[in-house]
């Protein structure tokens, strides 16, 4: 069982010195996509003997591409490599984990895509670190999709076609979409996979980054939404929903009723008081979480908006970043 890495990055400084030596020592063969940094991470990077590849940034950036073009600098280096690991340059990855998910993978060839634990390296410095460790808990067991740590089989990733490179957010789930059409299963194990460094420190970002989900939800239920499984539609309902038609509902009822109709926003507390007891952890982790899931609906919308501009007006697409 042999594995290779793509790691991607730009401008991620002492992050990406994390990243590499991470990988340097358990891969065979590792690529770094660099995409613009001004930081010296590409001397960084060969410093430590790592193959290089420089993003043509005269075409519209995506995480997509950079996998893509890692990935295919990967197999020219390597060709008998058996699985390839993709990983972001603000991640460790765990010292165990090369050889936990190539030996699942191994044992298991109905599976093409692997992922295990992300854990947030900083959840003390803000709350919307934790948040994101929040959400990288995620269930285990067979899985709708990885993000963009996994572990991927070598042949289904290139009958497949690789990351679809137009899209600025959602390329990981959109891609497990079309590995399960074509059969193959998703994994996520309870291992630990890496450390991530979200660096996420100010509401503009946690806003920003949500726009971003939205605008995903969107394209991912245009481009799949037809499919027997849906995907993206409920999450794109629920946005809808709770960030757009029911604040348009109470300001109608508000003006019906001489105000009074204000009061149905007591709707949005309600949701999150429900929430909060179904949640899993501490009842004080339970209503973090639901307080920015609630609120985090209105960002959403917006990036749901802008998905649905582009498309009709042929917009610009370019990334939303929140870094």
């Amino acid at each position: 069982m042999t594995v290779g890495v793509v790691v991607i990055g730009r401008n991620e400084g002492e992050r990406l010195r994390r990243c590499l030596e991470s990988v340097v020592r358990q891969a065979q063969a590792v690529v770094y996509v660099d995409s613009g940094s001004t930081d010296g991470s590409v001397a960084l990077a060969k410093s430590l003997g790592v193959n290089t590849v420089d993003l043509d940034m005269g075409i519209p950036f995506t995480a997509a591409r950079a996998r893509n073009a890692g990935f295919a600098a990967l197999c020219g280096l390597a060709p008998n490599l058996d699985y390839v690991q993709f990983v972001d340059g603000d991640c460790e990855l765990a010292s165990a984990w090369l050889t936990t998910a190539s030996g699942y993978l191994a044992g298991n060839p109905e599976v093409a895509m692997v992922c295990g634990r992300l854990q947030e390296r900083y959840p003390e410095r803000s709350i919307y670190n934790r948040l994101c460790d929040f959400e990288w808990d995620a269930p285990t067991g067979e899985s709708r999709a990885c993000g963009g740590n996994a572990m991927a089989r070598i042949q289904p990733l290139l009958s497949a076609g690789g990351y679809r490179q137009d899209l600025i957010a959602g390329e990981e789930p959109e891609l497990c979409v079309r590995l399960r059409a074509c059969g193959w299963k998703v994994w996520r194990l309870p291992d630990a996979m890496a450390w991530h460094d979200a660096a996420m420190t100010r509401f503009g970002q946690w806003w920003r980054r949500n726009v971003r989900n939205g605008y995903a939800f969107a394209q991912g239920a245009h481009l799949h939404g037809r499919s027997p499984e849906r995907h993206g539609i409920r999450e794109s309902r629920r946005i809808w929903f709770w960030g757009g038609a029911l604040p348009v509902l109470i300001f109608v009822a508000a003006v019906a009723s001489n105000g009074w109709g204000l009061l149905l926003f007591a709707i949005y507390p309600a949701q999150v008081i429900r929430l909060t007891l179904r949640g899993k952890r501490t009842l004080s982790e339970n209503g973090l979480w639901a307080i920015f899931n609630v609120l985090g609906k209105f960002p959403e919308l917006m990036g749901q908006a802008r998905f649905h501009a582009n498309r009709l007006f042929s917009g610009d697409s370019r990334l939303i970043e929140y870094k």
